[in-house]
């Protein structure tokens, strides 16, 4: 753009909306994309202004609109919406619940160019609908448009962001312990695991408690198998102890483990495994006593059908050490970020 005298404007396309502000009115007295009269040259000097900027042609430069515009094309999300252009930018919101994903690593290139900005809410962030996902704007009021190719070349067959909607699971609970199988104590997993689970689409096939008898908790997990569970839930039998059976019980359906064992607390002696599709998780005792633990952290990936995989278990290291607020802020907090 460049500026010019608003008596050399006539016939140019203002760049710039013009405020008015006189006799209880605000707003735009010119809009952007206006073409200058003369009739406007007395307007203009009213509002005090003696000069304006224009669009030079062929300059190679872009609108702050027109790139919001372009950067939102870019990073289509299945689920969101974009909303409509607000002080130079767009944002992108909610339009179910789910796990948002950033490709962070191509979201540091974008913002790397120039005067280019695109703000997120975490990567592996459980959002509700309604809410604000990203913002997309450029700094100054225009910027060379090779910026933006080049950002729009960088996502090319690639997906910046994503909001992974949550899937049905039919579960299957088996809660073990001989001082809950013979009545010594009353179970306390079973209400928690309702409760948490009813943030989810999940279908609770039913929950078994069972002794410390390998047999007996692999003979229940199959049980749940076979009634087309594709989630479950083992609680008890966690720690390292010789004679807790439940991580061999798991070992013997065949599943593959992933990990006994994940750098975050609460909820240190997490298990988690996959029979083929089928994700598995034991899930140890502090998921009674505390709010907030890394089962409520997984859950969320579960349900939208991310495969966890030993790196990202590793990842939840930064951020893995929940501050035990009273109340507890989940998951608008440091706990659980990857």
């Amino acid at each position: 753009m460049k500026k010019v005298t608003v008596e050399n404007a006539v016939g140019l396309t203002l760049c710039h909306d013009i405020t008015a502000m006189r006799d209880g009115f605000k707003g735009a007295a010119f809009k952007r994309g206006h073409i200058i009269t003369e009739e406007d040259i007395p307007k203009l000097l009213d509002l005090g202004k003696r000069t304006v900027f224009i669009w030079e042609e062929n300059a190679g430069e872009i609108h702050e609109e027109d790139a919001a515009l372009r950067m939102a094309a870019m990073a289509p999300v299945e689920g969101a919406h974009y909303t409509a252009l607000s002080e130079g930018k767009v944002l992108l919101m909610a339009d179910e619940r789910g796990m948002f994903r950033v490709d962070t690593e191509l979201l540091r290139e974008i913002n790397a160019i120039g005067d280019l900005t695109i703000s997120t809410l975490p990567d592996h962030f459980p959002v509700e609908v309604g809410d604000r996902l990203a913002s997309m704007r450029i700094v100054p009021l225009v910027t060379q448009e090779v910026q933006i190719e080049c950002a729009e070349a960088l996502c090319k067959g690639k997906k910046l962001l994503d909001l992974r909607p949550y899937k049905q699971k039919k579960l299957g609970v088996i809660i073990t312990g001989s001082e809950i199988y013979t009545g010594r104590i009353q179970d306390k997993f079973e209400p928690v695991v309702r409760a948490k689970m009813q943030k989810y689409p999940a279908e609770i096939l039913g929950v078994t408690i069972c002794d410390d008898d390998l047999g007996m908790i692999t003979g229940a997990a199959r049980k749940f198998l076979d009634a087309g569970a594709d989630f479950l839930i083992f609680t008890g039998g966690m720690s390292v102890d010789p004679d807790d059976l439940t991580p061999s019980a798991i070992r013997s359906l065949g599943a593959e483990i992933v990990t006994h064992g994940v750098p975050s607390q609460p909820g240190n002696m997490t298990l988690v495994a996959y029979l083929n599709d089928v994700p598995i998780l034991g899930v140890p005792g502090a998921a009674i006593s505390m709010p907030t633990t890394i089962f409520d952290v997984l859950l969320p990936q579960i349900f939208s059908g991310d495969r966890l995989t030993k790196a990202d278990l590793i990842r939840l290291g930064d951020g893995g050490l929940c501050r035990l607020c009273k109340p507890c802020h989940f998951p608008n907090c440091t706990f659980g970020r990857y």
